[in-house]
C-alpha cells in the first residue's frame, strides 16, 4: 500500500484534532475529485511499519481526537489489507481515540448488500474497527459547501457501531442528548 500524505493536527476531516492518512489508489474516479493524484496505487510513498509508528505517535497527545482515513479510496481491497494492522494498533494502543473513514463506496456495497468490488476477507473487520464512515461517491452536481464533513449531499455520515448493532444505517450526530445517533 502507498499513501500520498499524512496530515497531523487536521481539523477538517472529523471531530476535533486528528491525524489524517490519505491512502493511494482509487478506481472510483469521481468527477471533480479534489485528490485525483491519489487515484494511482503507486502515488506517494510506501506505507511501512515506520510510517504506522509515526501515525501512532502523532495521535498520543490527549488533545488529538483520532485518526481519519481518506484517499484515494481506503476501501479498495488492496488498501483494506494494508490498513487493517494500523486500525488494530490504534484500537489496542489508543483505545480512547476515534477512527473515521471516507469511502466512495456506499454502506450497502461495503457490507455486501449490493454487488461491489470492495469486499474482501478483511472488510467486515475493518468496518467493525471504525467509529464513523462517510459513505458514497462525491457527486459534483450535489456539492454543497454548507455540509459538515462531506462534500456532496448524497454522502452520509454513519455511526458504525450503532449501525452494526441495529442492522440498519444509523446517522452519526454530535448531539450530546442522544446516546449514539439518530435513525435514518
Amino acid at each position: 500500500m502507498h499513501f500520498g500524505e499524512i496530515k497531523e493536527n487536521d481539523i477538517a476531516n472529523g471531530v476535533g484534532v486528528r491525524t489524517t492518512l490519505f491512502v493511494s489508489g482509487c478506481r472510483n474516479r469521481c468527477k471533480e475529485c479534489f485528490q485525483p493524484q491519489t487515484w494511482s496505487f503507486e502515488y506517494g510513498e510506501e506505507f511501512t511499519d515506520a510510517v504506522a509508528d509515526r501515525i501512532i505517535e502523532s495521535m498520543r497527545p490527549a488533545w488529538v481526537n483520532g485518526l481519519t482515513l481518506l484517499g484515494g479510496e481506503p476501501f479498495e481491497v488492496e488498501n483494506q489489507r494494508g490498513l487493517l494492522p494500523l486500525l488494530q494498533r490504534v484500537r489496542a494502543e489508543l483505545p480512547g481515540k476515534t477512527i473515521w473513514a471516507y469511502s466512495g463506496f456506499t454502506w450497502d456495497q461495503l457490507v455486501g448488500r449490493e454487488a461491489s468490488r470492495c469486499r474482501c476477507e478483511v472488510t467486515d473487520e475493518v468496518l467493525a474497527l471504525l467509529d464513523v464512515l462517510v459513505d458514497g461517491p462525491y457527486v459534483a452536481e450535489l456539492h454543497d459547501i454548507s455540509l459538515r464533513f462531506r462534500g456532496s449531499s448524497n454522502q452520509r455520515i454513519i455511526d458504525v457501531p450503532a449501525t452494526l448493532a441495529a442492522g440498519m444505517v444509523v446517522s452519526w450526530t454530535e448531539d450530546p442528548q442522544l446516546k449514539r445517533g439518530v435513525w435514518e
